[in-house]
């Protein structure tokens, strides 16, 4: 039996006001409310998993310990992984958003 692939919503359909259950997240893909993204350097990186913990929306994706990226489909560009990067490190820097 072949299932339909179900199309994710975006956030522009949720009715004003409504409340989720847990995770909901995973059906709404929420990166395109950015104005700033975070931009990781893998070489800087120390695995510190500092802006792991800080992040969110968990758009900070880790492996075996070790951070890998960073998920724009659900980055909100908060910032908050760069202001928590230890300053000797900087290994994540925020730029503007170009669409």
């Amino acid at each position: 039996m072949k299932q339909e692939k179900k199309e994710k919503e975006g956030w522009r359909e949720l009715p004003i006001g409504l409340i989720l259950g847990a995770a909901t997240c995973l059906n709404f893909e929420t990166g395109d409310w950015r104005s700033e993204k975070p931009i990781w350097d893998a070489e800087k990186c120390t695995h510190c998993l500092i802006c792991w913990v800080y992040c969110p929306d968990s758009a900070i994706t880790v492996k075996d310990g070790k951070v890998q990226g960073i998920d724009y489909r659900y980055c909100k560009g908060c910032g908050i992984c760069a202001e928590e990067c230890p300053p000797k490190i900087k290994a994540i820097t925020m730029v503007r958003e170009e669409k």
